[in-house]
């Protein structure tokens, strides 16, 4: 059972980095902010949760079991993330690439303290057994003076692909494509920094600052951090409604309206963008038709361009309808891992993808988000994210695009350093 307060809201910026800054104390924290973007769909435009009370770690073997476990017992809202490499726990597959960041595979804590902001209203729930300390960590909260400073450490980028190699690469994914083995794949590439050592709230206010995302999110798990700009939802289930809104479809941004606009109408007009975006939204389909109610499943959008700081992006939305019997760990297992970071058919895509990228995808094609007491849950893509071990000292992102049978391999490479536009501009400053 949980106290609830609710509280009038002055200035929710402010109020908003007061509440991160007061987190890093914990070891758990889950911070996740919309942006105030009116796609989001979301009860809630930022959500903290801190200081786990229980919680569930596990590798793959049974992982999607243990957590339904742990959502039944728990009823109670939980927070999390999935690691790509959970597909092992669904399908005979394996990750075997080089992990330098070391996160857990599967990792959701029951929170202690919980500040939920909807406008200008606070709604503060805690645990029962720790309500006395309410007032004592509302007076530490609002004495906190919030300063934002732009400048961050600067790093030196390295990238795990060089160019020549990458190129290769997509040709091979090429080469699986007109034999028939798959359609397209989701082909990604690291970026990484050794021996490096970030301030991570200031590194994640500086990458949010110029992206501004609906998904964004700050992860802390001990000595483990994701700082991430994602713009993409995996799935979101509100009641009997599930819906997915995969992207596939990028052009970069210009500063000239006129040009950017030409840009906008020719990504929707663009046959290859289209053709990747359709065959990952009919994915979709056939994951949401494993649990939908007969007929449900509905594309609500097909190929429609949003647009963020940092690019414009095609995005389809589809949706289904489920029995209020089943439960919600179902739906993300059998939906994951998402449709537009691995390819299709999606089996055979991850297993090419596993041979030939050279870094395990751990968090990065993932997800992060939560579920509620009412069965409900919302899970972000993790993607224009950047990793952290603060023991190891090793800072990661990386970047990936689809390829089908319309790829050219520069136009890929050149596709991924949009994506990586943002997350290079903060850590090297």
């Amino acid at each position: 059972m949980r106290t609830k307060l609710i509280l009038d809201v002055l200035n929710t910026g402010k109020v908003k980095q007061q509440l991160l800054l007061w987190s890093q104390q914990f070891d758990n924290v889950v911070w996740l902010d919309s942006n105030q973007y009116d796609r989001s769909h979301t009860r809630y435009d930022a959500i903290l949760a801190v200081d786990e009370f229980t919680s569930i770690r596990t590798s793959k073997i049974n992982a999607f079991h243990k957590l339904n476990k742990f959502q039944r017992i728990t009823k109670d809202w939980i927070f999390g993330y999935i690691t790509y490499d959970i597909k092992n726990d669904i399908e005979l597959l394996k990750s075997e690439n080089r992990d330098e960041l070391g996160f857990d595979e599967l990792f959701f804590f029951q929170p202690k303290k919980l500040f939920l902001l909807k406008g200008n209203k606070l709604e503060i729930q805690y645990l029962k057994f720790f309500e006395k300390d309410v007032e004592r960590d509302l007076e530490t909260i609002q004495r906190l003076n919030v300063t934002k400073e732009a400048r961050v450490n600067k790093l030196t980028i390295a990238s795990r692909i060089k160019k020549e190699t990458y190129l290769k690469k997509v040709g091979t994914v090429l080469d699986h494509i007109h034999t028939g083995d798959i359609y397209e794949a989701n082909f990604c590439q690291e970026f990484f920094a050794e021996k490096a050592t970030i301030n991570p709230v200031k590194t994640y206010n500086k990458l949010n600052d110029i992206s501004k995302p609906p998904f964004a999110t700050f992860l802390k798990d001990g000595s483990n951090y994701l700082l991430s700009a994602s713009p993409e939802r995996y799935i979101y289930k509100q009641g009997e409604i599930v819906t997915s809104q995969p992207i596939k479809g990028t052009a970069k941004r210009s500063q000239d309206a006129k040009e950017d606009a030409r840009l906008i109408s020719q990504l929707e007009n663009d046959d290859k963008e289209r053709s990747e975006n359709i065959m990952i939204v009919d994915l979709v389909r056939n994951d949401l038709s494993k649990t939908a109610i007969k007929g449900s499943v509905q594309v609500k959008e097909l190929c429609k361009v949003y647009t963020f700081k940092q690019a414009h992006q095609m995005i389809s939305t589809i949706q289904s309808k489920v029995d209020k019997a089943l439960p919600p760990v179902e739906i993300i297992k059998t939906t994951f891992p998402m449709g537009s970071m691995t390819g299709a058919p999606k089996i055979s895509a991850m297993k090419i993808i596993e041979k030939l990228e050279e870094t395990k995808r751990g968090l990065y094609s993932g997800c992060v988000g939560y579920f509620t007491p009412e069965d409900n849950f919302d899970f972000n893509v993790v993607i224009r994210s950047i990793l952290y071990n603060s023991n190891n000292r090793y800072v990661s992102f990386s970047v990936g695009s689809a390829i089908t049978s319309k790829s050219v391999p520069l136009n890929e490479y050149e596709e991924c350093m949009i994506k990586a536009k943002a997350m290079l501009e903060v850590l090297e400053n």
